[in-house]
Order: structure tokens, then C-alpha cells, then sequence
């Protein structure tokens, strides 16, 4: 398993959390790195903006799109379930990945921004990434943003904060969570076990 490194992101909790359940992870950002990966984490905290400048000037935006390709997993997590979008519009327009169809959009005025803390993951597509993870369990956030996908079929769990929103996604090889496995405990370290299962029958 590879976590990709472009400077942004708790990457070194994503790392210790796949080894607490057994699964070696190694942090890179190298290129050949990520196509030779059996499975791909792209971990993220900060602005979409910042997030595909770093991307773009450590070269790997190329290399990502070929991941998803060649059809190895890929699993957006937090900022990187959004990256994984067309755009944004977190302080002005960024274009993302685009590889998922759909846009990135702020909460409500009204609301209290970021939406920090617990909440329920609604089920709404039974899915191996979801093996074993209860309708209504609750995963932890931090995020002003939220994706806004155009094909609503790829959607697995949405997530209630003044409006219902895509939490969980996946389509294909590519996945994707808003809420950070690695300080979601159980439930968190259940996703990325799922994950990693899902990576090693991929093999």
C-alpha cells in the first residue's frame, strides 16, 4: 500500500492505523512508486486550491490518473475524496482530478463551519468497503466542503449536516471517504481493513 505524499495531510496517522490492523503502508512521492502499488491512499488536510498546485509540482497527477487506469484501488480520504472531483469552489474555481464526475461546494451559510466531530454514516448502497459497518454508525469529520456528485449511483453513505451529503463513495477501483478512518476508531479501522482486503483480492 502506498500513501501518497505531497505535502498535505496527517500521513503518518494514515500510515500507523494501517499498521495497527496488519497492513504494511509506506508514505512516497514517487511516481513509480504509486503505478507499481497494489493499492493507493491519497490522504489530504488543507485547501483544494493548495492540494492540486502541490500535486500538479511534485508530478503526480499523471501518475494518479494512470493508477486509476490500470484499475488499482484508489482511496480519497478527506481532502483527497474531494481532489478526486471535476472542481471546486473553495476560494475561487480549482479544476481537481476529475475522476469522478461532480463538484466540491461549501455548507450553508447558517451552519457552524468546519463540521468537526461525530456523525452518522446513512448506508444507502451495500458495498465491500462497508463490510461489517452498521447503518447509522458514527465516523469522525472535519470539513467546510462536501462533494456533490453528478452520477448519484456511486454514491455508499451519505452523512447529515443541514443537508444530506455523499460521505462514502466509489466507482470502480476508486474510492473515496469524507471522514477521517484514522480518528473514527472501529469504524474507521473497519473501512481501511475493507480496503486493504478489497486491495489484496485485487491481486
Amino acid at each position: 500500500m502506498i500513501i501518497v505524499d505531497y505535502g498535505m495531510g496527517n500521513l503518518r496517522n494514515v500510515q500507523k492505523a494501517f499498521e495497527h490492523i496488519g497492513v504494511p503502508a509506506r508514505i512516497s512521492a514517487n511516481a513509480n512508486d504509486l503505478l507499481s502499488a497494489d493499492g493507493v491512499v491519497l490522504p489530504g488536510v488543507g485547501a483544494f486550491g493548495d492540494a492540486m498546485t502541490n500535486l500538479r509540482a511534485a508530478g503526480l497527477v499523471e501518475p494518479l490518473l494512470e493508477v486509476v487506469r490500470q484499475g488499482t484501488p484508489l482511496l480519497g480520504i478527506c481532502l483527497g475524496l474531494q481532489l478526486l472531483f471535476e472542481e471546486s469552489s473553495e476560494m475561487g474555481t480549482h479544476r481537481g482530478l476529475g475522476v469522478l464526475p461532480g463538484r466540491v461546494v461549501r455548507f450553508d451559510e447558517g451552519l457552524k463551519v468546519p463540521h468537526i466531530g461525530w456523525n452518522q454514516l446513512r448506508v444507502v448502497r451495500s458495498d465491500g468497503l462497508l463490510a461489517g459497518i452498521a447503518d447509522g454508525s458514527y465516523a469522525y469529520f472535519v470539513h467546510s466542503y462536501y462533494v456533490v456528485p453528478s452520477d448519484q449511483s456511486c454514491v455508499l453513505a451519505t452523512t447529515d449536516y443541514g443537508v444530506e451529503f455523499a460521505s462514502v463513495v466509489r466507482q470502480g477501483n476508486v474510492f473515496g471517504v469524507q471522514p477521517h478512518p484514522e480518528k473514527s476508531q472501529e469504524v474507521g479501522l473497519r473501512l481501511l481493513r475493507n480496503f486493504a482486503q478489497i486491495v489484496e483480492r485485487g491481486r
